[in-house]
């Protein structure tokens, strides 16, 4: 794995918020300013997450996006929670994924080529990851350069995890990780707006009635967020359920 500094994550962040509900940051010079109110509320408990399985996203998406002057980490920003709740709920279960094969090996331009929904490639994967650490020390346990190493070999690929191939697994870690960094707070993660007021983007603002006739001024707002109420508070979605079970492979 190619050292990962915040640097690359202000870029790719930038780029991101116009795909994703992002934030906005402070005038020059000034600490970011968090939104007004309560801010976000604590997350809940994870949906789809086991304990073990948490405590390694948690080591392992921080140190995708370690803490900093800058900002927050990926932990503190509430990155798990948010895939969390994706994998519990109906993008998880495939719901808009082709899911009918032929299930054979393709290009990286012909995108996903795997059998198995978001969820059941995570599951499996740590899965595998966790019986091939039994009698070891556990990941969240090691040291930094040592997790770093670890992330690595799964980043390089030819590991498989019981099915998953291991570059893939750390692909779809990697891009959910930057997701629920720089998404909407109400979506679970990027919490209280923090990585939004880092990069400067203001978040979901509908209204600048307010703003239209104030000209050669620094637009120097809390972030806000497309579930935040008039109090400040950021009431989280609930994560979406998926319309019907996943249907299996090879049944109708």
């Amino acid at each position: 794995m190619q050292p990962l500094s915040r640097r690359i994550f202000l870029k790719a962040g930038t780029a991101a918020a116009a795909a994703l509900p992002a934030v906005g940051t402070p005038g020059s010079g000034q600490a970011p300013q968090q939104p007004h109110g309560g801010g976000q509320a604590a997350s809940a408990p994870y949906l789809f997450f086991s304990a073990p399985e948490a405590a390694f996203m948690e080591a392992a998406v921080d140190r995708l996006i370690p803490p900093d002057e800058l900002g927050p980490g990926a932990r503190e920003a509430g990155v798990v929670n948010y895939i969390d709740r994706q994998l519990a709920g109906a993008w998880g279960a495939g719901e808009r994924l082709y899911r009918s094969g032929p299930w054979q090996a393709g290009s990286p331009s012909q995108g996903y080529q795997l059998p198995f929904t978001p969820a059941e490639l995570f599951r499996n994967a740590l899965r595998a990851l966790s019986q091939q650490g039994q009698g070891a020390t556990p990941f969240e346990k090691l040291p930094g350069e040592q997790q770093d190493a670890w992330l690595t070999r799964l980043q390089n690929g030819g590991q498989d995890l019981e099915g998953v191939p291991s570059k893939s697994f750390f692909e779809s870690l990697l891009a959910l990780t930057v997701e629920g960094y720089f998404s909407d707070p109400a979506y679970g993660g990027n919490r209280d707006g923090r990585s939004w007021a880092m990069i400067g983007f203001p978040g979901a603002y509908g209204n600048y009635y307010d703003l239209v006739d104030q000209h050669g001024i620094a637009f120097d707002v809390p972030p806000r967020s497309l579930a935040q109420d008039g109090a400040g508070h950021v009431h989280e979605m609930p994560a979406m359920a998926p319309a019907a079970a996943p249907r299996r492979q090879g049944t109708r």
